[in-house]
C-alpha cells in the first residue's frame, strides 16, 4: 500500500478549501517513526494556517495535510531494537508543514516527539492532549513557574490549552484565577481555580489585581484583553502570550507598565509529554474532549473551533483502532 486517505488543502481559504484525497503514504527514514493515525487533535493554530496565517508562510506545496496532534499505532520503528515497535499504542506532535500532517491515515515523526499512549486514556483523548497541554506546560510551569502561593490569571481557562494551563497551576499550588463564560465557571473551579470571572458579566480588571503572572491565551484579537491586563499585574509581574501576532506592541506596552512580557511557542517534546502523561495516568490531570468528527468533517470541526465556545479539546476520529 502506497497511497492513502487524507484531509487536504490546496488553497488559503475558508473551511470549504478542506477535501478528502487519496495521496502518497509518507515514507519513513532515519530515526523517524510510521504511525497509523487512530486520531487527530484539532487547533486554533490548523484554522489559521488553512486561512492563510499561522504556518501557512512555510508551506513548500500544496497540497498541504493539516494537524499536529496524533495518537495512532506504530507501523514502521527506525531500529529492531527501538523502544516503541510495531503494534505500540503512541502518541504526539508533530510541527506542520515540516511534515506532513495528523489530518491523515499515516504519518511519520521524530522519534522524539512521540511516547507510549497512557494505558487509561483512549486515542480520542490521548489525541486531545500533546498541543494544548504541551504549550500550558510551557507556559505555566517552564516560564510562569507556577507554586505555593502565587496569584495567576488565565483568559480563556476553559478552551483547549486554557483547561491544562487551569490544572497545572493549580496542582503545583497557584492560587488560580480563571476568566470564562457562565456555563463554564462551575467546571473551572473542578479544574482548581479559586476564583472564577464570567467575562460575559464583568470586566476582570474590576474583580482582581495584583496578580504574579498573566497567561493570556486571547491577546488584543478580543476586547484588547491583553493591554486590560497589564493593569492588574504587580509591578515587575509577567505577562505570558501565546497566540502568535494576537498583540504585536505588548513588548513596549509592557514596558511602559512597568512589567515583564514574553511570547511563547510549543515545541514537540517527548520527554515533557511523558511527565504530563504521568499526571494524566494519575488523574491529577485530564484532558476534556468537547467534540468528536469523524475525518471527513474536519470542515465542520474547523467552524467549530471558529465559532469560539468550545471546552477543552475537538478531535478527529481518522481510523479504527
Amino acid at each position: 500500500m502506497t497511497t492513502m486517505r487524507a484531509m487536504t488543502m490546496s488553497a488559503a481559504g475558508g473551511p470549504e478549501v478542506l477535501e478528502m484525497s487519496e495521496i502518497e503514504r509518507p515514507v519513513r527514514v532515519g530515526a523517524e517513526v510510521l504511525v497509523k493515525v487512530i486520531a487527530a487533535g484539532v487547533n486554533p493554530i490548523d484554522v489559521k494556517t488553512r486561512n492563510g496565517q499561522g504556518a501557512f508562510g512555510a508551506v513548500q506545496s500544496l497540497p498541504v495535510v493539516l494537524g499536529n496532534d496524533f495518537s495512532g499505532i506504530v507501523v514502521e520503528a527506525p531500529y529492531t531494537a527501538h523502544p516503541l515497535q510495531p503494534g505500540t499504542e503512541v502518541y504526539g506532535m508533530g510541527m506542520v508543514p515540516r511534515m506532513s500532517g495528523a489530518y491523515a491515515e499515516y504519518l511519520t515523526v521524530s522519534e522524539l516527539s512521540v511516547i507510549r499512549k497512557p494505558p487509561s486514556l483512549s486515542h480520542v483523548e490521548a489525541a486531545g492532549v500533546p498541543l494544548a497541554a504541551l504549550t500550558a506546560w510551557g507556559m505555566v510551569v517552564e516560564t510562569a513557574k507556577a507554586h505555593e502561593g502565587q496569584r495567576m490569571l488565565i483568559h480563556a481557562g476553559a478552551g483547549g490549552v486554557g483547561h491544562f494551563a487551569v490544572q497545572f497551576a493549580a496542582f503545583f499550588g497557584a492560587h488560580v484565577i480563571a476568566t470564562g463564560s457562565t456555563r463554564n465557571l462551575g467546571w473551572l473551579r473542578e479544574l482548581g481555580a479559586a476564583q472564577v470571572i464570567d467575562h460575559s458579566v464583568s470586566r476582570f480588571e474590576d474583580e482582581v489585581k495584583d496578580v504574579a503572572v498573566v497567561i493570556d491565551l486571547i491577546g488584543n484579537v478580543l476586547d484588547d484583553t491583553g493591554t486590560r491586563s497589564l493593569g492588574v499585574i504587580r509591578p515587575g509581574g509577567l505577562i505570558v502570550n501565546a497566540p502568535g501576532g494576537s498583540w504585536p506592541t505588548m513588548a513596549e506596552e509592557a514596558a511602559a507598565a512597568g512589567v515583564r512580557a514574553t511570547g511563547f511557542q510549543v515545541a514537540p517534546d517527548g520527554a515533557t509529554l511523558a511527565i504530563i502523561s504521568r499526571l494524566l495516568e494519575s488523574s491529577d490531570v485530564k484532558v476534556f474532549v468537547d467534540q468528536v468528527f469523524d475525518l471527513e468533517q474536519a470542515a465542520d470541526a474547523h467552524r467549530q473551533i471558529e465559532a469560539g465556545h468550545t471546552r477543552g479539546k475537538i478531535v478527529l476520529k481518522v481510523c479504527e483502532g
